[in-house]
């Protein structure tokens, strides 16, 4: 079996994957204080409570875009597993053609997603991924990574609006029935969900007539993507574990050559 993390700014997920199919899936979070041995031993007991012998994981593999996190996560790696994970970097084998300007600036989350869309459901496709920041991914038909957009994520903006306006209440993010909000929190719910859900729509809208492919099938990720989905006719499929799967395409590209 494969180990595969994605480490994000909120969460580490990680899964187990036999092929391409999918053992079990965890949700860490992710804490910049934490040390390779409490993060390897809070893995052995996950490993244990699922009756997983370490020993079955053959390979490891993880994107992050927390730099601070990377060493503490290959420390652990090795303490406790016996092995170096492989990582998203110059000279893996993705599959895709990247047309950034600067690769290196290219998060390795965006390139495991390209990855899974591309492969998973063909080009010319759309990834977006809602994370902490929501991030938007545009691959070709000849599977050429070709740029997008970012933007700051659903509870990021709702922490914003209040962090910042001292009179408005903290508020959950719960859609309301209609945009023509009655009272201070409904307004802001409306106001945040529903106007993201536009924001959404146009970029997917015009990401679209930019590249001249109007069918271009556009992939969903990450914790909010239903809340969005369900009022967005923009988004035609919803894959929680895209990444995750992206990671376990490129190390099944790259395993011969790293053993």
């Amino acid at each position: 079996m494969i180990l595969t993390m994605d480490i994000g700014n909120t969460n580490i997920k990680t899964a187990l994957f036999e092929g391409m199919e999918m053992r079990q899936y965890w949700r860490i979070s992710t804490d910049r204080n934490r040390s390779s041995d409490e993060l390897g031993i809070l893995l052995m007991n996950l490993l244990n409570y699922n009756h997983i012998e370490r020993g079955c994981i053959e390979g490891i593999m993880m994107s992050s875009v927390v730099p601070q996190i990377n060493f503490t996560v290959e420390h652990m790696c090795r303490n406790y597993f016996g092995m170096d994970p492989m990582k998203i970097e110059p000279g893996i084998k993705t599959g895709i053609n990247i047309r950034y300007e600067n690769p290196r600036e290219l998060g390795s989350d965006r390139i495991a997603n390209a990855v899974a869309g591309y492969e998973l459901y063909g080009g010319p496709c759309i990834t977006i991924d809602f994370g902490t920041a929501t991030n938007f991914g545009v691959i070709s038909a000849k599977g050429e990574f070709l740029g997008g957009a970012i933007c700051p994520g659903l509870k990021l903006a709702a922490e914003a609006l209040t962090e910042h306006a001292a009179k408005l209440p903290r508020f959950e993010l719960d859609k309301p029935e209609t945009v023509i909000g009655r009272n201070s929190v409904t307004n802001m719910q409306a106001g945040i969900i529903y106007g993201y859900i536009g924001q959404v729509n146009y970029l997917v809208e015009r990401m679209k007539r930019e590249l001249g492919a109007p069918n271009a099938k556009v992939i969903a990720t990450g914790g909010l993507s239903v809340l969005v989905a369900e009022e967005s006719d923009a988004i035609d499929v919803i894959d929680g574990l895209l990444t995750l799967k992206g990671l376990c395409l490129i190390y099944a590209k790259n395993a011969n050559q790293n053993r």
